[in-house]
């Protein structure tokens, strides 16, 4: 937003001599040099050199930021003070902050998509974070059950019991459950078993049944 500040101008004045001055409400313009040392020759004018580039910075200065000023001198440089080519000129503060009010915008802009830039960065870091967490959960392979392990589980018997009742020798076993893997005979000599203890129970449940039928007569 512009803010006119008294309505002072900025004048140059050149003399005879090479001399140069400049003005600001009809006093003296400091060169600033504590703040932004560039020239040791004092202000110019319509060029490049280093007193225009210290007067860019010293007309800023006076009625912007310093920080302002520092970031934009050069700018300001090339678009303005170069073009004073006259050993005399007035230069309006009401111009000078249109072209302040102007870069000032710019930078909201700059800075607003810096913001977006860095917000859509976060959230790439996050997709990307959650991609990888994703794909080392995918990586991870379920943990296989020990087959002989459930087999003994289900039986309730441990593995020495197991060795004996299919007669083979303990290390036998212990090498299938680290192995994870069951011979094809192991498995028929297993299903055997199995079979034979349910029919075994169904014995003991006749044989229990028709004692209790016997106590009853």
């Amino acid at each position: 937003m512009i803010v006119n500040r008294n309505h002072h101008v900025f004048k140059g004045h050149k003399t005879l001599l090479g001399s140069k001055y400049v003005t600001y409400g009809e006093v003296e313009l400091p060169t600033r040099y504590e703040l932004f040392s560039k020239s040791k020759d004092g202000f110019d004018w319509g060029s490049n050199g280093s007193g225009a580039l210290q007067l860019s910075f010293s007309i800023l200065c006076q009625l912007s930021t310093v920080e302002f000023a520092k970031e934009h001198a050069i700018n300001f440089n090339t678009e303005v003070v170069k073009g004073l080519n006259n050993r005399d000129w007035i230069l309006n503060s009401v111009d000078v902050l249109k072209w302040i009010d102007n870069h000032s915008e710019k930078i909201e802009i700059v800075q607003q998509h810096a913001e977006e830039e860095n917000k859509i960065h976060d959230q790439n870091k996050i997709i990307n974070a959650q991609n990888k967490i994703t794909t080392a959960q995918k990586k991870v392979k379920p943990k296989k059950s020990n087959i002989v392990k459930n087999i003994c589980k289900e039986l309730g018997i441990t593995q020495k019991s197991l060795a004996e009742i299919l007669e083979v020798p303990e290390g036998t076993v212990s090498s299938w459950a680290v192995k994870n893997e069951l011979p094809r005979l192991g498995k028929k000599a297993i299903e055997f078993y199995i079979l034979s203890k349910k029919n075994q129970d169904i014995v003991d449940s006749y044989k229990n049944f028709t004692k209790l039928l016997a106590t009853q007569a």
